[in-house]
């Protein structure tokens, strides 16, 4: 992580004034975007290397200038969850660096900081991901460009109802991702005329399922919903349920995090993930020409060993950069608050992901989302797309506005 003397401001008023908009002068001096996101820690390594791969694809494809000021990005290293951290470094971008917007935060507790910050200086944020409810609501100057869990797990109930399931359990993690999604699924699954049988929660940092995975074994459920996040333990997960036999005996309903694009390359996962039935926002085998192109672009850009594909993370940081350059491109390089998320109104783009609607009323995106399976190909896992949901609203969100 970057050690770095800042000066932290507790006043709302005072960031607001050093950090006013600035407009492109006579010079057209370089329009900084403050970028603060996981680049050590772990797991999150990867995530950086996906987020850096992103942006360099969309520069290498779009060009290093938008509203004819050349972009200029300034990185901080968060180092995971760590939202005072994060607080501190985006004050510091915005008094000291001069950014006129803000991208970033792979976790709910990091983008909670940096949008409470963006709102204080009425500099626009683009929430790379997070996917707790309600994170942009009481902040005006946010908007998400990933999806909520509640957006995945509401139809997959349906999905999963719809297709002769009629008792469920439910296990996820307990932290705000998890909860929204177990609750979602719960109520959707009920009130389509299942039954939960059970439910367990895991500690965010645990990565021994024995325990939980027994309880599963004692009910003998028809079905077990299971949402475990992409750094949160899936490879052990994975081989957990395959060396427990419950793979064979439970269908199970996978949130994509377990069977993200790296983690199907890791060693340890070797064949555990194959058959395994998903709902995700994304994979890399999304048959579209979009998509394809993308790949191909990106590939050369991410260092991070592997096959060298996009994940979630790569495709919702590559989206992000499309609509900065949008509100920049419109506002010809003179950034106003409030214009910006104007422009971001109804915003509709073809992604890598498919088709996406910037909402007027949730300030997030909407998109189709998709059942996939686990399939060995060519020598190598991959998600197969075998059904197309429509797009989903998260329902806590619906009464915000952009």
């Amino acid at each position: 992580m970057m050690k770095r003397r800042t000066v932290i401001l507790g006043s709302a008023a005072t960031i607001g004034a050093l950090a006013g908009p600035r407009r492109a002068g006579a010079q057209a001096a370089p329009l900084k975007i403050g970028i603060v996101t996981s680049y050590s820690g772990g797991d999150n390594v990867a995530l950086g290397k996906q987020f850096d791969a992103a942006v360099a694809t969309w520069i290498k494809q779009h060009g290093d200038s938008a509203g004819g000021r050349k972009i200029e990005l300034v990185k901080r290293d968060d180092g995971g969850i760590a939202p005072d951290v994060v607080r501190r470094l985006t004050q510091e971008l915005i008094v000291q660096e001069k950014v006129e917007l803000l991208f970033g935060a792979i976790y709910t507790p990091n983008a909670i900081a940096m949008a409470a910050v963006s709102t204080q200086a009425k500099i626009p944020y683009f929430v790379a991901n997070a996917a707790t409810s309600n994170i942009v609501a009481k902040n005006p100057y946010s908007v998400r460009m990933g999806i909520t869990t509640p957006q995945l797990t509401i139809p997959y109930a349906k999905w999963a109802y719809a297709h002769g399931i009629r008792n469920a359990f439910a296990m996820y993690q307990d932290y705000g991702p998890g909860i929204d999604a177990g609750n979602a699924f719960e109520k959707t699954f009920e009130a389509a005329g299942g039954k939960i049988v059970g439910e367990t929660r895991i500690p965010l940092t645990n990565v021994d399922f024995a325990a939980y995975l027994q309880r599963i074994r004692d009910i003998k459920p028809q079905a077990a919903y299971i949402f475990v996040n992409a750094t949160g333990g899936g490879t052990q997960l994975l081989k957990a349920l395959h060396e427990t036999g419950i793979d064979k005996q439970v269908k199970i309903l996978a949130s994509g995090d377990i069977v993200d694009e790296p983690l199907l390359v890791a060693e340890a996962a070797g064949n555990f993930a194959e058959g395994l039935t998903s709902i995700f926002l994304y994979s890399a085998w999304h048959p579209s020409r979009v998509n394809q192109d993308f790949v191909r672009a990106f590939k050369p850009n991410y260092t991070g060993g592997g096959n060298g594909l996009p994940d979630f993370i790569g495709v919702q940081v590559y989206d992000g950069m499309n609509a900065i350059y949008h509100v920049v491109d419109a506002q010809k390089g003179q950034i106003d608050p409030d214009k910006t998320m104007e422009l971001l109104r109804d915003y509709r783009f073809e992604s890598p992901r498919g088709p996406i609607t910037m909402t007027a009323n949730t300030r997030g995106i909407l998109q189709p989302v998709y059942i996939r399976r686990t399939e060995m190909k060519n020598g190598q896992l991959q998600n197969t797309e075998i059904e197309t949901l429509p797009p989903q609203h998260d329902p806590s969100e619906e009464g915000g506005t952009i």
